[in-house]
């Protein structure tokens, strides 16, 4: 989930939008229950508790690569992929007040150290636990979209349709490209038929068409829908694309 580090990026902007998804997520959660927390989430064995503690630890670790990036010194966004788990699992079942302050605070903590940013420093590059590398331009945008989408995630009544559309169209974007380069994707043409763009994945002559909005076309590849709304030029079933994000 990347961005364009170029004139277009606007750190102010992007942090005015991540502090807006944050605080619609606080607000549609501020009258969950310690029960509502146990509930299920779109995530394969996540409750809504797992949910909420990833967005905060998450804000934590976006923090510590934020100040790498600022400072030089290296701070790992997790210390490995299993404490991060660990972390998730340890988080989860806190009550729903405990949960909500954290994502508050984490998120708080987050807008902090990203006012520090000089306007250089978003160039410099910095290293994700999986062992990626990216100019820290990166954290910014895929903060935003941890919001945004784990706030479907949660299962409270916020779906794709509440994306915004700008958010959307760049997220197709990066979707079906990351869909492209993966070994064994389905050959797709994808029409988004709100805005008449056109995406392909492993084209081929087999390659099935599918048409929808886009925005469900985005909540199909990410796995947060079964595909309504999306139809086939023959009919056929949709493929199945493995799961991305």
């Amino acid at each position: 989930m990347s961005v364009d580090l170029n004139a277009s990026f606007e750190p102010a902007g992007l942090l005015d939008r991540i502090t807006t998804a944050t605080e619609y997520l606080l607000t549609t959660t501020a009258a969950l229950t310690d029960a509502d927390m146990r509930v299920p989430s779109l995530l394969p064995g996540w409750s809504r508790g797992h949910v909420l503690t990833h967005l905060a630890r998450n804000a934590d670790g976006g923090s510590r690569l934020l100040t790498w990036a600022r400072t030089g010194t290296p701070a790992a966004e997790y210390p490995s992929l299993e404490a991060r788990e660990a972390q998730i699992d340890a988080g989860a079942g806190r009550s729903a007040a405990e949960l909500i302050a954290d994502v508050r605070a984490s998120a708080e903590r987050f807008a902090t150290e990203y006012a520090l940013m000089p306007a250089e420093a978003w160039q410099n590059e910095v290293r994700w636990t999986a062992g990626q590398r990216h100019r820290a331009a990166r954290i910014a945008d895929a903060r935003l979209c941890e919001v945004l989408v784990h706030h479907v995630d949660l299962r409270i009544g916020v779906t794709p349709d509440h994306w915004p559309a700008d958010f959307v169209s760049h997220q197709l974007g990066q979707v079906t490209t990351a869909f492209d380069t993966r070994e064994g994707s389905p050959a797709m043409r994808l029409h988004a038929v709100d805005t008449d763009a056109w995406y392909e994945i492993s084209t081929s002559d087999d390659a099935v068409t599918i048409h929808g909005r886009q925005a469900s076309l985005l909540a199909w590849l990410m796995g947060r829908s079964s595909g309504d709304g999306l139809t086939t030029d023959s009919g056929e079933p949709l493929p199945k694309p493995t799961f991305l994000y």
